[in-house]
């Protein structure tokens, strides 16, 4: 039975391995497109052949921390500044947030081993990125989804979506750059040992965020002298994991269901089934 509570502030929703015991654990952050909130990101991509506790953690700004303003005012604080308001106040949030959450966790859940996967789509994708480049917890690898791997492209893609023309600041500037981890993969790959990396891409995605994939693949494998580094395109995969609203949980997409296989399969490899899982 899945578990629903609260981690540090953070909300969740942790999914026990098929035995039910202790086990590894994967975190997991959501989009801010479909599926946008812990709930509806654990249907979409329920990673249930993983033998490891799956724990689905709200973003910033989403989930049952939604302004009280509700969307419209999510759209207000894109349009004021979205790097600095919005998209990169969530990752730059979350990552902040992620060691307190981890130490409660492991309060709370049955997990074993220091070692600790992380997945994350879009934002979300961002989200584990940056845990994984400043954290010192110890992450054994790193699964992106249609990841904003470059802040500027994410800049870019409101600016088009909306009409509006970003002002740039000194200090938005400041948080692009530690938002880009194709320009920080030499730190992303200085850790010890190295993390392993599945960097999905959906075929049918933002271009831009298609390029960043492909770029990121290619500064973190420039540095690779022990950690794998996986590029996966996915066919017919658009930027969404999920239908809208994507706030409930909801059946999983064909497209979805191609992620999770890929994803699942990369996670299979790098965790140790316990005997009951065998």
């Amino acid at each position: 039975m899945n578990i629903h509570g609260v981690a540090a502030g953070v909300p969740f929703v942790a999914v026990p391995p098929a035995h039910g015991g202790a086990a590894p654990l994967v975190v997991v952050w959501h989009l801010m497109d479909p599926p946008r909130t812990e709930v509806a990101m654990a249907a979409a991509l329920p990673l249930d052949a993983v033998p490891a506790w799956r724990v689905y953690l709200g973003l910033p700004l989403m989930s049952s921390r939604t302004p009280a303003g509700g969307f419209e005012e999510i759209m207000t604080l894109v349009r004021d500044d979205t790097l600095l308001k919005c998209h990169g106040a969530v990752i730059s949030q979350a990552a902040a947030e992620f060691p307190a959450v981890v130490a409660a966790l492991r309060e709370q859940l049955p997990l074993v081993g220091e070692q600790l996967f992380l997945v994350g789509g879009s934002a979300g994708g961002g989200a584990a990125l940056l845990t994984l480049t400043e954290s010192e917890l110890p992450i054994a690898g790193l699964v992106a989804i249609n990841a904003a791997i470059r802040a500027t492209s994410v800049v870019e893609l409101v600016e088009q979506g909306m009409g509006i023309d970003y002002q740039w600041s000194a200090e938005s500037r400041a948080l692009a750059a530690r938002l880009d981890f194709v320009e920080r993969a030499a730190e992303i790959m200085a850790r010890r040992p190295q993390p392993d990396v599945l960097i999905v891409s959906g075929k049918e995605d933002h271009k831009t965020f298609q390029d960043d994939a492909a770029a990121l693949r290619e500064a973190l494998g420039a540095h690779r002298d022990g950690g794998v580094v996986v590029l996966a395109p996915i066919e017919g995969l658009a930027h969404p994991l999920a239908l809208e609203p994507g706030l409930e949980a909801a059946p999983q997409t064909a497209e979805a269901a191609a992620v999770e296989a890929r994803v699942a399969a990369f996670l299979k490899a790098r965790i140790p089934a316990t005997p009951t899982d065998a």
